[in-house]
């Protein structure tokens, strides 16, 4: 009986194995697909409109520098999800904070030193971000496979796109091509990053703040759709919100300060919009959620619409993380590849 226990095992771990190179090999077909097709903007700035002075992105940047990258980073992201399905959220997140100082450009990811602050400890991202140590495995591969090419502000927004990708979301074509920065700013991550318990008009300038616009800011929301939120960030939402049986489960679960709860208690570990379906039962987790449909009429609007019209969401998502992947860092010409992602070279 335990030989055949262990067959069965065994059997169960091949396909398991199996399973996970299929899913890794069809995902690298609708890339190679997605590259294949005809565009017509060869940067975010020429679809978008922007200034040209931005940072120039586009495809194919590591076609024959590091061809390898993209599925290597996906590996990597692969494993940590399938380990922990937080993971995904957390790697989106690291991707939103960065983009959100100074641009794109993987200044959250710098540790402090004796003589340098970085934005580890602003209070955004103090015991908060997580991810850190996916971000220093990809680029330790990528860095023996084709050492000093791949930016660590590349690896935040394609892990970031794979994130969603493995939770059941939309896929994209990353534009390629940023500079990792050599300074960081604490200030500005205290300041410009949208906190938990911001309203409409707060979080509308603060995205106006970097160039993204209400409808951006409705959508790229819908990331919460996946992760988790301490409870300190949502205890308001005990007292102001009156679905009784939501606050109800709220109760149960927050024993402490630092307990936490779902972003999307329906169906938290998969992208799809039910976080919009949740806003419109009263069951947005953050004070900021909420207020997309109690705090103005063209956020609800657009809420409404995506609870509707779950793919108009999928694509309005692209475009915006498109958008603000494009967002460059004003250091820009002064920028590097970093050969470790925490320090400078």
């Amino acid at each position: 009986m335990a030989f055949l226990k262990q067959l069965v095992d065994l059997v169960q771990a091949i396909l398991l194995l199996s399973l996970n190179i299929i899913a890794m090999q069809l995902v690298l077909l609708c890339l190679l697909i997605l590259k294949l097709t005809p565009a017509f903007a060869t940067t975010p700035n020429d679809a978008y409109g922007g200034d040209s002075s931005g940072c120039p992105l586009g495809t194919d940047i590591y076609q024959y520098t590091c061809p390898e990258a993209e599925a290597i980073i996906f590996s990597w992201v692969e494993q940590a999800v399938s380990q922990d399905s937080r993971m995904a959220a957390s790697l989106l997140r690291l991707h939103f904070h960065d983009c959100f100082v100074n641009g794109c450009d993987a200044s959250v990811l710098l540790d402090d030193t004796q003589d340098f602050v970085g934005e580890k400890t602003a209070g955004p991202n103090l015991n908060s971000l997580r991810g850190f140590e996916v971000i220093d495995q990809i680029k330790s591969e990528l860095e023996l496979v084709c050492p000093q090419t791949v930016s660590c502000a590349d690896i935040l927004a394609t892990a970031a796109r794979d994130s969603v990708l493995l939770s059941g979301g939309p896929i994209w074509e990353v534009q390629m091509g940023r500079k990792d920065g050599i300074t960081a700013s604490k200030n500005a991550a205290n300041n410009n990053i949208p906190g938990p318990n911001s309203t409409v008009d707060v979080l509308v300038a603060k995205f106006e703040n970097v160039g993204l616009t209400l409808k951006d800011m409705v959508a790229l929301s819908g990331a919460h759709t996946i992760g988790k939120a301490r409870c300190r960030t949502f205890r308001s939402r005990l007292q102001t919100s009156s679905n009784i049986d939501f606050v109800a489960s709220l109760q149960q679960l927050c024993s402490g300060p630092d307990t936490v709860a779902h972003l999307d208690l329906a169906t938290p570990a998969t992208f799809d919009n039910q976080y919009f379906v949740n806003l419109l039962s009263g069951e947005g987790l953050l004070p900021s959620d909420q207020a997309l449909v109690n705090g103005n009429d063209q956020t609800r609007q657009i809420v409404e619409n995506y609870v509707e019209n779950p793919l108009a969401f999928f694509e309005d998502f692209k475009l915006s993380m498109l958008k603000m992947g494009s967002l460059a860092s004003p250091t820009q010409t002064n920028a590097q590849i970093r050969r470790n992602c925490r320090t400078i070279n």
